[in-house]
């Protein structure tokens, strides 16, 4: 507790984090509710969407890996 004290606006950043927790949450939330309706209506089944955010993984991770590189 004494070091927030010494950082200027510590309690503020407490407070940010537990609004991204709570704000992270809410969403992850909503995504797997979408999720479940798509699959329980047929449109999508839950192999697709695993083998879809590992590619967005992997998309992501070497668009990241480029930027690092093109400066």
């Amino acid at each position: 507790m004494k070091r927030l004290k010494e950082l200027p606006g510590g309690v503020d950043v407490v407070a940010q984090l537990a609004d991204l927790k709570e704000v992270d949450y809410k969403n992850t939330l909503v995504v797997t509710a979408l999720v479940e309706l798509l699959v329980e209506k047929g449109l999508l089944t839950r192999q697709e969407v695993i083998q879809k955010a590992r590619q967005l993984d992997v998309d992501l991770s070497l668009e990241s890996d480029r930027s690092l590189y093109a400066n």
